[in-house]
C-alpha cells in the first residue's frame, strides 16, 4: 500500500487482524490465501506439498499426474535401453524406434505392476531395475490415490464472491456492499460473515495500516441457498464515514471477508475468504438482482453470471462528506 489517508477516523483501531501495521501489498488474495512470502527456509520446508496438490485446480492436478507418469516411464525406458534390449525378451528388434516403443510400454506395464508377460527382463541388472520400478510404482499410485481421496473428500464452501464491492444508496444514506453465492449443490446452513478493513493512514508523516471491524446489517443467515448481499452501513460508527468518491479512489483500502458455514453433507464447518482492494470498489452503484422464478413459478433460478452486474445509482449527500 502506498497512498495514505489523513482524515480522523472515529472508530478504534483493532489489533486482532493477524497482520502488522507495516505490512504491505494485498493482505488476502482473491483465492482466499494470505499474500505472504516466507524466507529463511528452503523451498522443501516452506511448502506443504500435500496442501499444494489439494489446492490445485482439477485440470492442473490431472495434468501434473499425467506428465509425471509419462516422464517416469520415459526415464526408465531410457535406462532399459541403455542396459541393452538384449536383456529383455520379446522385443521387436526390427528398428530402433520399435525397440524404444516396446521398452517404453514394458516400463509402463512394470510401473503399474500389470505385467502382460510378452516382454520380460533377463539378467541381474534389468531385473534389478524392473524390481525397483515396480516398487516405485506401488508407492506412487498409493500417494496418487491418497491425493484423489483427499481432494474428493475435503469439505469446501464452494462460494463465489463478486469481483467488486459497491458503495450504494441504503436507508437514506450509503452502504458498502458485496455479494456471494454458492455455485454447487452443497447445502450450507448457519452461515456467518466477518468483515474487516485495512486503511492506510498517515501518522507523523509515516504511513501505517489501521484495521477496523465492519459491522454488517445481517451477519448470520440460517440457510445459504441464494446469493447473499453483505451490507455495511456507512454511518458515524463506520471507518468510512466522511469518505468521498475521491477518498475511496485515492486511499489504499482492503476489505477482508471471511465466511463460515456448516456443510450438512460433510457434517463439518467450512470457511472461505476473499478481499476487495482500492480499484475493486465501485462508487455510486448498486447490484442487479441475480435470481428470479422459472417459467412455471415452481423453482427459483440463481443466475451466477450476474454476480458482478451492477447499475449506476445516485448517492444522497452525507453530512460526513462535507469538508
Amino acid at each position: 500500500m502506498t497512498r495514505g489517508f489523513r482524515k480522523k477516523i472515529r472508530q478504534k483501531n483493532t489489533e486482532n487482524s493477524g497482520f502488522g501495521s507495516n505490512a504491505s501489498g494485498r493482505f488476502i488474495n482473491k483465492d482466499g490465501l494470505p499474500n505472504v512470502k516466507r524466507t529463511g527456509v528452503n523451498v522443501f520446508n516452506s511448502l506443504s506439498w500435500y496442501h499444494t496438490m489439494l489446492n490445485l485446480s482439477s485440470f492442473r492436478f490431472i495434468s501434473y499426474l499425467v506428465v509425471a507418469y509419462i516422464l517416469i516411464n520415459l526415464i526408465f525406458a531410457m535406462i532399459y535401453y541403455l542396459i541393452g534390449v538384449e536383456h529383455l525378451t520379446g522385443i521387436d528388434k526390427s528398428d530402433p524406434l520399435n525397440e524404444f516403443i516396446d521398452v517404453f510400454f514394458f516400463s509402463s506395464q512394470t510401473f503399474t505392476t500389470v505385467g502382460y508377460g510378452r516382454i520380460a527382463p533377463v539378467g541381474f541388472l534389468a531385473s534389478l531395475v524392473a524390481t525397483f520400478e515396480a516398487f516405485l510404482g506401488l508407492l506412487t499410485f498409493a500417494i496418487a490415490t491418497g491425493l484423489f481421496y483427499g481432494r474428493f473428500s475435503r469439505p469446501r464452501a464452494y462460494l463465489r464472491f463478486s469481483d467488486i464491492a459497491v458503495i450504494a444508496p441504503f436507508e437514506e444514506g450509503t452502504a458498502l456492499m458485496f455479494r456471494l453465492a454458492p455455485y454447487k449443490n452443497n447445502a450450507l446452513t448457519d452461515a456467518d460473515v466477518i468483515v474487516s478493513t485495512a486503511i492506510e493512514v498517515i501518522e507523523n508523516d509515516v504511513p501505517k495500516n489501521n484495521f477496523y471491524r465492519l459491522e454488517t446489517q445481517l451477519s448470520k443467515i440460517n440457510t445459504l441457498a441464494l446469493n447473499w448481499t453483505v451490507v455495511h452501513k456507512i454511518n458515524e460508527s463506520s471507518p468510512f464515514y466522511g469518505f468521498s468518491e475521491a477518498d475511496f479512489k485515492s486511499t489504499d483500502i482492503e476489505i477482508i471477508v471471511q465466511v463460515r458455514a456448516f456443510d450438512e453433507v460433510f457434517s463439518n464447518t467450512v470457511v472461505q475468504r476473499s478481499s476487495f482492494v482500492t480499484g475493486e470498489i465501485v462508487y455510486g452503484a448498486k447490484f442487479v438482482t441475480m435470481y428470479y422464478p422459472d417459467k412455471r413459478n415452481l423453482a427459483t433460478i440463481l443466475d451466477l453470471d450476474k454476480i458482478n452486474e451492477y447499475q449506476k445509482a445516485e448517492l444522497p449527500e452525507q453530512p460526513g462528506n462535507k469538508e
